[in-house]
Protein backbone atom coordinates (compact mmCIF):
# COMPACT_ATOMS: atom_id res chain seq x y z
CA UNK A 1 0.00 0.00 0.00
CA UNK A 2 1.13 3.61 -0.39
CA UNK A 3 1.32 5.64 2.77
CA UNK A 4 1.99 9.19 1.69
CA UNK A 5 1.21 12.58 3.17
CA UNK A 6 2.07 15.03 0.42
CA UNK A 7 0.91 18.60 -0.04
CA UNK A 8 2.79 21.86 -0.58
CA UNK A 9 0.43 23.50 1.91
CA UNK A 10 2.20 21.70 4.75
CA UNK A 11 5.21 23.98 5.06
CA UNK A 12 6.54 26.56 7.51
CA UNK A 13 5.11 26.29 11.04
CA UNK A 14 3.34 23.05 10.18
CA UNK A 15 6.60 21.46 9.13
CA UNK A 16 8.23 22.54 12.39
CA UNK A 17 5.28 21.22 14.38
CA UNK A 18 5.57 17.90 12.61
CA UNK A 19 9.21 17.79 13.55
CA UNK A 20 7.94 16.55 16.91
CA UNK A 21 6.44 13.08 17.08
CA UNK A 22 2.82 12.27 16.37
CA UNK A 23 2.71 10.83 19.86
CA UNK A 24 3.49 14.22 21.39
CA UNK A 25 0.68 15.78 19.37
CA UNK A 26 -1.65 13.05 20.52
CA UNK A 27 -0.72 13.68 24.15
CA UNK A 28 -1.40 17.37 23.69
CA UNK A 29 -4.84 16.45 22.42
CA UNK A 30 -5.45 14.11 25.31
CA UNK A 31 -5.78 11.17 22.90
CA UNK A 32 -4.63 7.62 23.55
CA UNK A 33 -2.64 6.59 20.47
CA UNK A 34 -0.52 3.47 20.45
CA UNK A 35 2.19 2.72 17.95
CA UNK A 36 3.11 6.39 17.40
CA UNK A 37 6.55 5.42 16.19
CA UNK A 38 4.83 4.15 13.03
CA UNK A 39 3.94 7.71 11.91
CA UNK A 40 4.94 8.44 8.34
CA UNK A 41 7.01 11.45 7.28
CA UNK A 42 5.52 14.22 5.17
CA UNK A 43 6.54 14.14 1.51
CA UNK A 44 6.16 17.67 0.16
CA UNK A 45 6.22 18.77 -3.45
CA UNK A 46 3.04 17.21 -4.85
CA UNK A 47 0.02 19.14 -6.03
CA UNK A 48 -3.26 18.96 -4.15
CA UNK A 49 -5.72 18.88 -7.03
CA UNK A 50 -7.30 15.89 -8.79
CA UNK A 51 -4.75 13.17 -9.16
CA UNK A 52 -2.38 14.34 -6.44
CA UNK A 53 -0.94 11.66 -4.25
CA UNK A 54 0.61 8.41 -5.38
CA UNK A 55 -1.21 5.29 -6.51
CA UNK A 56 1.74 3.52 -8.13
CA UNK A 57 1.84 0.81 -5.46
CA UNK A 58 -1.92 0.36 -5.34
CA UNK A 59 -2.07 -3.08 -6.89
CA UNK A 60 -2.96 -6.52 -5.50
CA UNK A 61 -0.39 -9.16 -4.68
CA UNK A 62 0.33 -11.67 -7.43
CA UNK A 63 2.51 -14.16 -5.49
CA UNK A 64 0.93 -16.35 -2.82
CA UNK A 65 1.94 -19.09 -0.41
CA UNK A 66 -1.04 -21.12 0.74
CA UNK A 67 -1.27 -24.40 2.61
CA UNK A 68 -4.09 -26.61 1.30
CA UNK A 69 -5.68 -27.00 4.75
CA UNK A 70 -6.33 -23.28 5.28
CA UNK A 71 -3.77 -22.87 8.05
CA UNK A 72 -2.01 -20.05 6.21
CA UNK A 73 -4.87 -17.78 7.21
CA UNK A 74 -3.33 -17.63 10.69
CA UNK A 75 -0.01 -16.29 9.47
CA UNK A 76 0.08 -14.56 6.09
CA UNK A 77 -2.16 -11.48 6.41
CA UNK A 78 -5.20 -10.57 4.37
CA UNK A 79 -3.39 -9.18 1.31
CA UNK A 80 -1.43 -12.43 1.03
CA UNK A 81 -4.54 -14.61 0.81
CA UNK A 82 -5.67 -15.22 -2.79
CA UNK A 83 -8.74 -13.06 -3.27
CA UNK A 84 -11.69 -15.36 -3.87
CA UNK A 85 -13.14 -13.30 -6.73
CA UNK A 86 -9.77 -13.34 -8.51
CA UNK A 87 -9.60 -17.09 -7.95
CA UNK A 88 -13.05 -17.50 -9.51
CA UNK A 89 -12.02 -15.42 -12.53
CA UNK A 90 -8.82 -17.44 -12.91
CA UNK A 91 -10.79 -20.69 -12.81
CA UNK A 92 -13.30 -19.31 -15.34
CA UNK A 93 -10.45 -18.39 -17.71
CA UNK A 94 -8.93 -21.84 -17.33
CA UNK A 95 -12.19 -23.56 -18.26
CA UNK A 96 -13.12 -21.12 -21.02
CA UNK A 97 -16.13 -19.99 -19.01
CA UNK A 98 -17.31 -16.54 -20.24
CA UNK A 99 -18.88 -15.80 -16.85
CA UNK A 100 -22.00 -17.95 -17.17
CA UNK A 101 -20.66 -20.84 -15.11
CA UNK A 102 -20.64 -23.02 -18.23
CA UNK A 103 -17.31 -24.40 -19.43
CA UNK A 104 -16.30 -24.20 -23.07
CA UNK A 105 -16.64 -27.76 -24.36
CA UNK A 106 -14.49 -27.21 -27.45
CA UNK A 107 -11.45 -25.17 -26.55
CA UNK A 108 -9.93 -23.92 -23.30
CA UNK A 109 -6.65 -24.02 -21.35
CA UNK A 110 -8.16 -26.91 -19.37
CA UNK A 111 -8.96 -28.91 -22.50
CA UNK A 112 -5.50 -28.19 -23.90
CA UNK A 113 -3.82 -29.25 -20.66
CA UNK A 114 -5.80 -32.50 -20.49
CA UNK A 115 -5.00 -33.22 -24.13
CA UNK A 116 -1.30 -32.92 -23.32
CA UNK A 117 -1.59 -35.09 -20.20
CA UNK A 118 -3.59 -37.78 -21.98
CA UNK A 119 -1.25 -37.77 -24.97
CA UNK A 120 1.81 -38.30 -22.78
CA UNK A 121 0.09 -41.00 -20.75
CA UNK A 122 -1.23 -42.81 -23.83
CA UNK A 123 2.32 -43.10 -25.09
CA UNK A 124 3.27 -44.91 -21.86
CA UNK A 125 0.42 -47.44 -21.88
CA UNK A 126 2.23 -50.20 -23.71
CA UNK A 127 5.26 -50.06 -21.39
CA UNK A 128 2.95 -50.00 -18.35
CA UNK A 129 1.09 -53.03 -19.67
CA UNK A 130 4.26 -55.06 -20.29
CA UNK A 131 5.71 -54.11 -16.91
CA UNK A 132 2.55 -55.22 -15.12
CA UNK A 133 2.55 -58.50 -17.03
CA UNK A 134 6.07 -59.18 -15.79
CA UNK A 135 4.66 -59.26 -12.27
CA UNK A 136 2.61 -62.29 -13.29
CA UNK A 137 -0.67 -60.47 -12.70
CA UNK A 138 -3.38 -58.98 -14.88
CA UNK A 139 -2.60 -55.33 -15.70
CA UNK A 140 -5.30 -52.93 -14.48
CA UNK A 141 -6.07 -49.21 -14.38
CA UNK A 142 -8.35 -47.58 -11.79
CA UNK A 143 -10.31 -44.41 -12.61
CA UNK A 144 -12.16 -42.04 -10.31
CA UNK A 145 -15.48 -40.63 -11.62
CA UNK A 146 -16.10 -36.92 -10.95
CA UNK A 147 -13.66 -34.79 -12.95
CA UNK A 148 -11.67 -37.86 -13.93
CA UNK A 149 -14.12 -39.56 -16.26
CA UNK A 150 -17.18 -37.31 -15.85
CA UNK A 151 -16.91 -33.50 -15.90
CA UNK A 152 -18.76 -31.61 -13.14
CA UNK A 153 -17.79 -27.98 -13.87
CA UNK A 154 -21.21 -26.79 -15.02
CA UNK A 155 -22.85 -28.26 -11.93
CA UNK A 156 -20.20 -26.94 -9.54
CA UNK A 157 -20.22 -23.41 -10.97
CA UNK A 158 -23.38 -22.56 -12.90
CA UNK A 159 -25.67 -24.43 -10.53
CA UNK A 160 -23.93 -24.56 -7.15
CA UNK A 161 -21.66 -21.50 -7.42
CA UNK A 162 -18.80 -23.44 -5.81
CA UNK A 163 -20.96 -24.38 -2.79
CA UNK A 164 -21.55 -28.13 -2.90
CA UNK A 165 -25.12 -29.31 -2.40
CA UNK A 166 -25.43 -33.13 -2.15
CA UNK A 167 -29.16 -33.14 -2.88
CA UNK A 168 -28.63 -31.12 -6.06
CA UNK A 169 -25.67 -33.30 -6.99
CA UNK A 170 -27.92 -36.34 -6.78
CA UNK A 171 -30.33 -34.71 -9.23
CA UNK A 172 -27.49 -34.31 -11.72
CA UNK A 173 -26.29 -37.87 -11.13
CA UNK A 174 -29.69 -39.48 -11.53
CA UNK A 175 -30.39 -37.40 -14.64
CA UNK A 176 -27.01 -38.46 -16.09
CA UNK A 177 -26.22 -34.86 -17.01
CA UNK A 178 -22.42 -34.91 -16.97
CA UNK A 179 -20.31 -34.72 -20.12
CA UNK A 180 -17.11 -36.74 -20.34
CA UNK A 181 -13.91 -35.28 -18.97
CA UNK A 182 -12.06 -34.04 -22.08
CA UNK A 183 -9.84 -36.66 -23.69
CA UNK A 184 -10.66 -39.41 -21.22
CA UNK A 185 -13.14 -41.49 -23.26
CA UNK A 186 -10.49 -42.27 -25.87
CA UNK A 187 -7.89 -42.94 -23.20
CA UNK A 188 -10.05 -45.32 -21.15
CA UNK A 189 -11.33 -47.19 -24.18
CA UNK A 190 -7.84 -47.52 -25.66
CA UNK A 191 -6.50 -48.91 -22.38
CA UNK A 192 -9.27 -51.50 -22.34
CA UNK A 193 -8.62 -52.40 -25.98
CA UNK A 194 -4.92 -52.94 -25.17
CA UNK A 195 -5.87 -55.53 -22.55
CA UNK A 196 -5.95 -53.54 -19.33
CA UNK A 197 -8.69 -54.45 -16.87
CA UNK A 198 -10.48 -51.16 -16.22
CA UNK A 199 -12.00 -50.36 -12.80
CA UNK A 200 -14.05 -47.42 -11.59
CA UNK A 201 -13.67 -46.23 -8.00
CA UNK A 202 -15.75 -43.25 -6.90
CA UNK A 203 -17.02 -41.54 -3.79
CA UNK A 204 -20.51 -41.61 -5.28
CA UNK A 205 -22.72 -44.02 -3.33
CA UNK A 206 -24.41 -47.30 -4.17
CA UNK A 207 -27.73 -45.52 -4.82
CA UNK A 208 -25.99 -43.60 -7.60
CA UNK A 209 -24.20 -46.55 -9.19
CA UNK A 210 -26.72 -47.44 -11.91
CA UNK A 211 -27.11 -43.80 -12.99
CA UNK A 212 -23.34 -43.28 -13.02
CA UNK A 213 -22.80 -46.35 -15.20
CA UNK A 214 -25.58 -45.08 -17.47
CA UNK A 215 -23.92 -41.66 -17.72
CA UNK A 216 -20.52 -43.22 -18.49
CA UNK A 217 -22.02 -45.34 -21.29
CA UNK A 218 -24.02 -42.40 -22.59
CA UNK A 219 -20.88 -40.30 -23.17
CA UNK A 220 -18.96 -43.13 -24.82
CA UNK A 221 -17.11 -45.22 -22.22
CA UNK A 222 -17.32 -48.94 -23.01
CA UNK A 223 -15.40 -50.88 -20.28
CA UNK A 224 -17.34 -49.97 -17.12
CA UNK A 225 -19.94 -52.38 -15.74
CA UNK A 226 -21.60 -53.35 -12.49
CA UNK A 227 -18.77 -55.72 -11.52
CA UNK A 228 -15.78 -53.42 -12.12
CA UNK A 229 -17.26 -50.17 -10.81
CA UNK A 230 -16.99 -49.52 -7.06
CA UNK A 231 -19.30 -47.08 -5.28
CA UNK A 232 -19.49 -46.28 -1.58
CA UNK A 233 -21.93 -47.93 0.80
CA UNK A 234 -24.84 -45.98 2.29
CA UNK A 235 -25.28 -48.09 5.45
CA UNK A 236 -28.89 -48.75 4.50
CA UNK A 237 -30.21 -52.21 3.64
CA UNK A 238 -27.77 -54.30 1.63
CA UNK A 239 -25.46 -51.33 1.05
CA UNK A 240 -22.97 -51.97 3.86
CA UNK A 241 -19.25 -51.49 4.39
CA UNK A 242 -17.34 -54.36 2.73
CA UNK A 243 -15.36 -56.75 4.91
CA UNK A 244 -12.14 -55.87 3.09
CA UNK A 245 -12.32 -52.27 4.36
CA UNK A 246 -11.44 -51.59 7.99
CA UNK A 247 -11.18 -48.00 9.18
CA UNK A 248 -9.76 -46.24 12.23
CA UNK A 249 -13.13 -44.65 13.07
CA UNK A 250 -16.74 -45.44 12.24
CA UNK A 251 -16.65 -43.03 9.29
CA UNK A 252 -14.01 -44.12 6.80
CA UNK A 253 -11.81 -41.48 5.22
CA UNK A 254 -11.59 -41.16 1.44
CA UNK A 255 -8.07 -42.59 1.45
CA UNK A 256 -9.09 -45.56 3.61
CA UNK A 257 -12.01 -46.33 1.31
CA UNK A 258 -10.13 -45.92 -1.95
CA UNK A 259 -6.73 -47.37 -0.98
CA UNK A 260 -8.25 -50.42 0.67
CA UNK A 261 -10.53 -50.97 -2.33
CA UNK A 262 -7.44 -50.90 -4.55
CA UNK A 263 -5.80 -53.38 -2.18
CA UNK A 264 -8.87 -55.60 -2.62
CA UNK A 265 -8.64 -55.33 -6.41
CA UNK A 266 -5.00 -56.39 -6.32
CA UNK A 267 -5.93 -59.31 -4.03
CA UNK A 268 -8.09 -60.59 -6.90
CA UNK A 269 -4.96 -61.08 -9.01
CA UNK A 270 -4.63 -57.68 -10.66
CA UNK A 271 -1.64 -55.37 -10.73
CA UNK A 272 -2.89 -51.77 -10.73
CA UNK A 273 -0.39 -50.28 -13.13
CA UNK A 274 -2.01 -46.83 -13.03
CA UNK A 275 -4.41 -45.02 -10.70
CA UNK A 276 -6.07 -41.90 -12.16
CA UNK A 277 -7.85 -39.21 -10.17
CA UNK A 278 -8.41 -35.46 -9.90
CA UNK A 279 -8.00 -35.35 -6.09
CA UNK A 280 -4.86 -36.21 -4.17
CA UNK A 281 -7.06 -38.36 -1.91
CA UNK A 282 -7.97 -40.45 -4.99
CA UNK A 283 -4.29 -41.37 -5.29
CA UNK A 284 -2.87 -41.63 -1.78
CA UNK A 285 -2.48 -44.84 0.18
CA UNK A 286 -0.53 -46.93 -2.28
CA UNK A 287 -1.70 -50.13 -4.03
CA UNK A 288 -0.86 -48.79 -7.49
CA UNK A 289 2.40 -48.74 -9.43
CA UNK A 290 1.83 -45.20 -10.69
CA UNK A 291 -0.55 -42.33 -9.94
CA UNK A 292 -1.80 -39.78 -12.46
CA UNK A 293 -3.25 -36.54 -11.09
CA UNK A 294 -5.67 -34.65 -13.34
CA UNK A 295 -6.01 -30.90 -12.64
CA UNK A 296 -9.05 -29.61 -10.77
CA UNK A 297 -9.07 -26.27 -8.92
CA UNK A 298 -12.88 -26.26 -8.47
CA UNK A 299 -12.98 -28.22 -5.20
CA UNK A 300 -10.65 -30.01 -2.79
CA UNK A 301 -11.38 -33.26 -0.95
CA UNK A 302 -8.58 -33.78 1.57
CA UNK A 303 -7.99 -36.99 3.48
CA UNK A 304 -5.23 -38.22 5.76
CA UNK A 305 -2.96 -40.84 4.26
CA UNK A 306 -2.95 -44.39 5.58
CA UNK A 307 -0.93 -44.80 8.81
CA UNK A 308 2.75 -45.23 8.05
CA UNK A 309 2.41 -44.28 4.38
CA UNK A 310 4.45 -41.25 3.34
CA UNK A 311 3.93 -39.96 -0.21
CA UNK A 312 5.30 -36.40 -0.39
CA UNK A 313 4.89 -36.44 -4.17
CA UNK A 314 1.12 -36.73 -3.77
CA UNK A 315 0.56 -33.35 -2.13
CA UNK A 316 -0.93 -30.11 -3.42
CA UNK A 317 1.12 -27.15 -4.53
CA UNK A 318 1.61 -24.35 -1.98
CA UNK A 319 3.05 -21.51 -4.12
CA UNK A 320 1.02 -19.68 -6.73
CA UNK A 321 1.23 -16.82 -9.22
CA UNK A 322 -2.14 -15.24 -9.89
CA UNK A 323 -3.06 -11.99 -11.64
CA UNK A 324 -6.06 -10.25 -10.08
CA UNK A 325 -7.98 -10.13 -13.36
CA UNK A 326 -8.08 -13.90 -13.82
CA UNK A 327 -5.74 -13.92 -16.83
CA UNK A 328 -3.37 -16.40 -15.15
CA UNK A 329 -5.89 -19.11 -15.90
CA UNK A 330 -4.64 -19.07 -19.48
CA UNK A 331 -1.03 -19.81 -18.55
CA UNK A 332 -0.38 -21.46 -15.18
CA UNK A 333 -2.12 -24.85 -15.53
CA UNK A 334 -4.74 -26.29 -13.22
CA UNK A 335 -2.37 -27.19 -10.40
CA UNK A 336 -1.02 -23.64 -10.50
CA UNK A 337 -4.43 -22.13 -9.69
CA UNK A 338 -5.21 -21.75 -5.96
CA UNK A 339 -7.86 -24.37 -5.23
CA UNK A 340 -11.06 -22.56 -4.31
CA UNK A 341 -11.86 -24.81 -1.33
CA UNK A 342 -8.39 -24.21 0.11
CA UNK A 343 -8.88 -20.48 -0.43
CA UNK A 344 -12.17 -20.63 1.46
CA UNK A 345 -10.54 -22.54 4.32
CA UNK A 346 -7.75 -19.95 4.47
CA UNK A 347 -10.28 -17.12 4.61
CA UNK A 348 -12.19 -18.92 7.38
CA UNK A 349 -9.02 -19.22 9.44
CA UNK A 350 -8.16 -15.56 8.87
CA UNK A 351 -11.55 -14.38 10.11
CA UNK A 352 -11.81 -16.89 12.96
CA UNK A 353 -14.79 -18.52 11.27
CA UNK A 354 -15.29 -22.09 12.56
CA UNK A 355 -17.01 -23.07 9.32
CA UNK A 356 -20.39 -21.50 10.02
CA UNK A 357 -19.79 -18.44 7.86
CA UNK A 358 -19.79 -16.24 10.97
CA UNK A 359 -16.62 -14.32 11.80
CA UNK A 360 -15.22 -14.30 15.32
CA UNK A 361 -16.03 -10.81 16.65
CA UNK A 362 -13.55 -10.95 19.55
CA UNK A 363 -10.27 -12.25 18.24
CA UNK A 364 -8.90 -13.48 14.92
CA UNK A 365 -5.91 -12.90 12.66
CA UNK A 366 -8.07 -10.36 10.81
CA UNK A 367 -8.94 -8.44 13.97
CA UNK A 368 -5.31 -8.45 15.07
CA UNK A 369 -4.14 -7.25 11.66
CA UNK A 370 -6.70 -4.43 11.63
CA UNK A 371 -5.70 -3.41 15.15
CA UNK A 372 -2.03 -3.30 14.19
CA UNK A 373 -2.77 -1.39 10.98
CA UNK A 374 -4.75 1.27 12.87
CA UNK A 375 -2.08 1.52 15.56
CA UNK A 376 0.51 2.06 12.87
CA UNK A 377 -1.43 4.59 10.77
CA UNK A 378 -3.45 6.54 13.31
CA UNK A 379 -0.67 8.67 14.85
CA UNK A 380 0.29 10.14 11.48
CA UNK A 381 -3.35 10.60 10.44
CA UNK A 382 -4.15 12.31 13.77
CA UNK A 383 -1.12 14.52 13.34
CA UNK A 384 -2.24 15.50 9.84
CA UNK A 385 -5.71 16.33 11.14
CA UNK A 386 -4.28 18.35 14.04
CA UNK A 387 -1.84 20.34 11.89
CA UNK A 388 -4.43 20.91 9.16
CA UNK A 389 -6.86 22.26 11.74
CA UNK A 390 -4.22 24.58 13.15
CA UNK A 391 -3.29 25.81 9.66
CA UNK A 392 -6.95 26.16 8.60
CA UNK A 393 -6.53 23.82 5.63
CA UNK A 394 -9.88 22.15 6.33
CA UNK A 395 -8.53 18.58 6.80
CA UNK A 396 -10.72 15.55 6.17
CA UNK A 397 -10.45 11.80 5.94
CA UNK A 398 -12.45 9.73 3.47
CA UNK A 399 -13.80 6.33 4.48
CA UNK A 400 -15.40 3.68 2.29
CA UNK A 401 -18.34 1.74 3.80
CA UNK A 402 -18.31 -2.02 3.22
CA UNK A 403 -15.37 -3.65 5.01
CA UNK A 404 -13.82 -0.26 5.75
CA UNK A 405 -16.32 1.06 8.31
CA UNK A 406 -18.98 -1.68 8.22
CA UNK A 407 -18.06 -5.35 8.26
CA UNK A 408 -19.84 -7.56 5.69
CA UNK A 409 -18.21 -10.96 6.32
CA UNK A 410 -21.27 -12.68 7.82
CA UNK A 411 -23.44 -11.56 4.91
CA UNK A 412 -20.84 -12.47 2.27
CA UNK A 413 -20.14 -15.93 3.70
CA UNK A 414 -22.93 -17.26 5.95
CA UNK A 415 -25.71 -15.81 3.80
CA UNK A 416 -24.32 -15.46 0.27
CA UNK A 417 -21.59 -18.14 0.33
CA UNK A 418 -19.21 -15.81 -1.51
CA UNK A 419 -21.73 -15.23 -4.34
CA UNK A 420 -22.93 -11.64 -4.19
CA UNK A 421 -26.68 -11.06 -4.34
CA UNK A 422 -27.63 -7.36 -4.60
CA UNK A 423 -31.23 -7.92 -3.50
CA UNK A 424 -30.10 -9.77 -0.38
CA UNK A 425 -27.45 -7.14 0.27
CA UNK A 426 -30.17 -4.49 0.24
CA UNK A 427 -32.05 -6.46 2.90
CA UNK A 428 -28.95 -6.34 5.12
CA UNK A 429 -28.40 -2.64 4.40
CA UNK A 430 -31.95 -1.54 5.11
CA UNK A 431 -32.04 -3.65 8.29
CA UNK A 432 -28.72 -2.07 9.41
CA UNK A 433 -27.27 -5.49 10.25
CA UNK A 434 -23.57 -4.81 9.85
CA UNK A 435 -21.17 -4.59 12.79
CA UNK A 436 -18.34 -2.08 12.69
CA UNK A 437 -15.11 -3.04 10.98
CA UNK A 438 -12.69 -3.82 13.83
CA UNK A 439 -10.78 -0.78 15.21
CA UNK A 440 -12.28 1.62 12.67
CA UNK A 441 -14.70 3.37 15.06
CA UNK A 442 -11.69 4.32 17.20
CA UNK A 443 -9.82 5.57 14.15
CA UNK A 444 -12.70 7.76 12.98
CA UNK A 445 -13.26 9.11 16.49
CA UNK A 446 -9.61 10.05 16.99
CA UNK A 447 -9.37 11.64 13.54
CA UNK A 448 -12.46 13.72 14.25
CA UNK A 449 -11.19 14.81 17.67
CA UNK A 450 -7.88 15.70 16.07
CA UNK A 451 -9.58 18.14 13.73
CA UNK A 452 -10.64 16.21 10.64
CA UNK A 453 -14.05 16.19 9.03
CA UNK A 454 -15.24 12.64 8.40
CA UNK A 455 -16.35 12.04 4.80
CA UNK A 456 -18.01 8.83 3.63
CA UNK A 457 -17.69 7.58 0.06
CA UNK A 458 -19.33 4.28 -0.84
CA UNK A 459 -20.58 2.28 -3.80
CA UNK A 460 -23.87 1.84 -1.99
CA UNK A 461 -26.63 3.80 -3.73
CA UNK A 462 -28.73 6.81 -2.77
CA UNK A 463 -31.65 4.58 -1.74
CA UNK A 464 -29.34 3.03 0.85
CA UNK A 465 -27.89 6.27 2.23
CA UNK A 466 -30.23 6.78 5.19
CA UNK A 467 -29.95 3.16 6.32
CA UNK A 468 -26.16 3.25 5.97
CA UNK A 469 -25.90 6.40 8.10
CA UNK A 470 -28.23 4.77 10.63
CA UNK A 471 -26.07 1.62 10.72
CA UNK A 472 -22.90 3.70 11.19
CA UNK A 473 -24.43 5.59 14.11
CA UNK A 474 -25.79 2.36 15.57
CA UNK A 475 -22.32 0.80 15.83
CA UNK A 476 -20.65 3.87 17.30
CA UNK A 477 -19.53 6.24 14.54
CA UNK A 478 -20.35 9.87 15.32
CA UNK A 479 -18.71 11.94 12.58
CA UNK A 480 -20.73 11.08 9.49
CA UNK A 481 -23.38 13.50 8.24
CA UNK A 482 -25.76 13.36 5.29
CA UNK A 483 -24.00 16.35 3.70
CA UNK A 484 -20.63 14.63 3.75
CA UNK A 485 -21.74 11.10 2.93
CA UNK A 486 -21.55 10.25 -0.77
CA UNK A 487 -23.60 7.40 -2.21
CA UNK A 488 -23.98 6.44 -5.85
CA UNK A 489 -26.87 7.59 -8.01
CA UNK A 490 -29.57 5.14 -9.14
CA UNK A 491 -30.59 7.03 -12.31
CA UNK A 492 -34.17 7.22 -11.04
CA UNK A 493 -35.92 10.47 -10.15
CA UNK A 494 -33.67 12.98 -8.40
CA UNK A 495 -30.88 10.38 -8.00
CA UNK A 496 -28.81 11.27 -11.04
CA UNK A 497 -25.13 11.37 -11.92
CA UNK A 498 -23.58 14.56 -10.48
CA UNK A 499 -22.20 17.20 -12.82
CA UNK A 500 -18.74 16.89 -11.29
CA UNK A 501 -18.43 13.27 -12.52
CA UNK A 502 -17.72 12.53 -16.17
CA UNK A 503 -17.06 8.96 -17.28
CA UNK A 504 -15.64 7.29 -20.36
CA UNK A 505 -18.72 5.11 -20.81
CA UNK A 506 -22.36 5.27 -19.79
CA UNK A 507 -21.62 3.16 -16.73
CA UNK A 508 -18.98 4.81 -14.56
CA UNK A 509 -16.22 2.68 -13.13
CA UNK A 510 -15.62 2.59 -9.39
CA UNK A 511 -12.37 4.51 -9.85
CA UNK A 512 -14.06 7.22 -11.94
CA UNK A 513 -16.85 7.63 -9.40
CA UNK A 514 -14.65 7.62 -6.31
CA UNK A 515 -11.64 9.59 -7.55
CA UNK A 516 -13.82 12.33 -9.08
CA UNK A 517 -15.91 12.52 -5.93
CA UNK A 518 -12.74 12.98 -3.88
CA UNK A 519 -11.66 15.72 -6.30
CA UNK A 520 -15.06 17.33 -5.77
CA UNK A 521 -14.64 17.13 -1.98
CA UNK A 522 -11.34 18.98 -2.32
CA UNK A 523 -12.88 21.60 -4.64
CA UNK A 524 -14.68 24.74 -3.55
CA UNK A 525 -18.00 23.19 -4.54
CA UNK A 526 -17.45 20.20 -2.28
CA UNK A 527 -16.24 22.13 0.76
CA UNK A 528 -12.61 22.75 -0.19
CA UNK A 529 -11.36 20.03 2.12
CA UNK A 530 -7.84 18.69 2.16
CA UNK A 531 -8.19 14.90 2.18
CA UNK A 532 -5.29 13.92 4.41
CA UNK A 533 -6.13 10.21 4.31
CA UNK A 534 -8.31 7.92 2.21
CA UNK A 535 -9.24 4.51 3.65
CA UNK A 536 -10.65 1.59 1.66
CA UNK A 537 -10.63 -2.20 1.48
CA UNK A 538 -10.52 -2.26 -2.32
CA UNK A 539 -7.73 -0.85 -4.47
CA UNK A 540 -10.43 0.82 -6.56
CA UNK A 541 -11.41 2.79 -3.43
CA UNK A 542 -7.96 4.34 -3.44
CA UNK A 543 -6.67 4.70 -7.01
CA UNK A 544 -6.99 8.05 -8.76
CA UNK A 545 -5.41 10.52 -6.38
CA UNK A 546 -7.04 13.43 -4.52
CA UNK A 547 -5.76 12.19 -1.16
CA UNK A 548 -2.50 12.81 0.66
CA UNK A 549 -2.38 9.34 2.11
CA UNK A 550 -3.98 6.06 0.98
CA UNK A 551 -4.52 3.22 3.43
CA UNK A 552 -5.60 -0.20 2.15
CA UNK A 553 -7.49 -2.45 4.57
CA UNK A 554 -7.22 -6.20 3.92
CA UNK A 555 -10.17 -8.02 2.35
CA UNK A 556 -9.84 -11.36 0.52
CA UNK A 557 -13.63 -11.98 0.45
CA UNK A 558 -14.34 -10.08 -2.79
CA UNK A 559 -12.55 -7.97 -5.39
CA UNK A 560 -13.94 -4.87 -7.09
CA UNK A 561 -11.53 -3.75 -9.83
Amino acid sequence: MTTRLDSPRHTGPGRRLLGGTAAAIALALGLSLVGASGAQAWDPGHGNGPGHGSSQALAPHTQFSMAPDGSSGATVGGESIPNIDSVKKTIATYYGDPGTGIANKTSSPYISELASIVSLETAKLNALYLDAKRHGKKPAIVFDADDTTLWTYDMEVADMHFTFNPAEQDVWVQDQRFPATPGMVAFVNKAAAMGFAVFGLTGRNDNQKAATLGNLAKVGYTPFNDQNFYTKWTGVGASQQPSYITCVTAKCTTVEYKALTRKHIESLGYDIALNVGDQWSDLQGGYADRALKLPNPTYYLPSANLPGVNEPRLTPRTHFTMAPDGSSGATVGGEGIPNIDSVKSTIYTYYGDPGTGIANKTDSPYIRELRALVQRQLPAVAAACFVGKKLHTNPAIVLDADDTTLWTYDMEVADMHFTFNPAEQDVWVQAQRFPATPSMVSLATVAQKSGCTIVGLTGRNDDQKAATLGNLAKVGYSGFTAANYYTKWTGIGASQQPSYITCAAAKCTTIEYKSQTRAHVESAGGGHYDIVANFGDQFSDLIGGSADRTIKLPNPTYYLP
